[in-house]
């Protein structure tokens, strides 16, 4: 194990012992407003006592971007090795400005990009596209590959189907996981979008079995799906339950992660799992902003339970 792998591995770790934890960000979520739940996350590591006025899309942004610098400061402990499995990691980062760069050719907001630092991929060269077009050109250019379209709806498709590619590809400790996001997002195109997918391009990232792209209810599709995708549509039976199998998928991540940070190696388990676990965090501290913005609490409790 070279000193970089254990430099990392110890940092990664660090990290997580910043995280907010499910009783604080319910505390957070049960807050009376946003600007309460800001207070009460001020000084934690995801916003500071200058940021009480943000807005909720502002606040959940910079807690989002913290994480991002989280991921980035573990990859700057890491070697050559490292550095390709966090930008594959945490390539959601880049998807995301690569997502608001279509939008705001489209007509939209210019949103300011995530920073990805040593992150970054294609997005440098995405960043300059100024049509729909050349943006299609500079990912099939690079590793994400050729989107098949440039529409909102194929450029959504094409992103998170090549994300799932490389995951498969560099990180095969998560390939379970990576399978059962699979699962949920082919159920929500096409269940609950009803949209229809390209069999080879689906095919090419996770073996589908006959009549998948017509299938009615969950259970069809899961019917359908090799065993290790299929788990995270278990039990459920009807379109309206997917978000417990999301809420399901992520309590499982968690759960995992919490097992291969807390093993007594270093390596690259660590350093996956502590990235699973931030991310967890991230995702609930966002849930709770909303929670306390619109007076939820007790949808968070539902949605975002306590881990098993």
């Amino acid at each position: 194990m070279s000193a970089g792998w254990v430099a990392g591995s110890v940092r990664a770790r660090l990290l997580t012992q910043r995280r907010l934890g499910y009783e604080q960000a319910l505390e957070a979520a049960a807050s009376p407003s946003l600007r309460d739940a800001l207070i009460r996350l001020a000084g934690t590591g995801y916003l500071g006592g200058e940021q009480l006025g943000l807005s909720l899309e502002e606040a959940e942004r910079a807690v989002v971007a913290t994480t991002l610098l989280e991921l980035r400061v573990i990859a700057g402990w890491l070697p050559r090795a490292g550095l390709e499995l966090m930008r594959a990691l945490s390539a959601w980062f880049e998807l995301a400005n690569i997502e608001d760069r279509l939008a705001y050719l489209l007509g939209g907001e210019l949103r300011h990009p995530f920073t990805l630092g040593s992150l970054a991929v294609a997005w440098p060269r995405v960043a300059q596209a100024e049509a729909p077009g050349e943006l299609r050109a500079a990912l099939a250019a690079s590793v994400w590959g050729e989107p098949g379209g440039e529409t909102p709806v194929e450029i959504h498709r094409g992103l998170r189907l090549a994300w799932a590619r490389r995951l498969f590809d560099q990180v095969p400790e998560a390939s379970e996981w990576i399978a059962g996001a699979l699962a949920l997002f082919l159920a929500r195109e096409v269940l609950q979008a009803h949209r229809t997918l390209d069999l080879l391009q689906v095919g090419h990232v996770l073996p589908v079995g006959p009549g998948w792209e017509r299938a009615a209810t969950p259970a069809d599709l899961a019917g359908a799906l090799p065993s290790n995708a299929r788990w995270s549509l278990e039990d459920v039976a009807e379109i309206e339950g997917l978000w417990r199998a999301e809420a399901r998928w992520w309590r499982r991540i968690e759960r995992d992660a919490t097992v291969m940070v807390r093993r007594p190696r270093e390596g690259r388990e660590a350093v996956i799992g502590a990235v699973a676990l931030l991310a967890a965090d991230a995702r609930r501290v966002v849930a709770a902003l909303a929670a306390a913005a619109r007076g939820a609490r007790d949808e968070f409790q539902e949605t975002h339970g306590a881990p098993a």
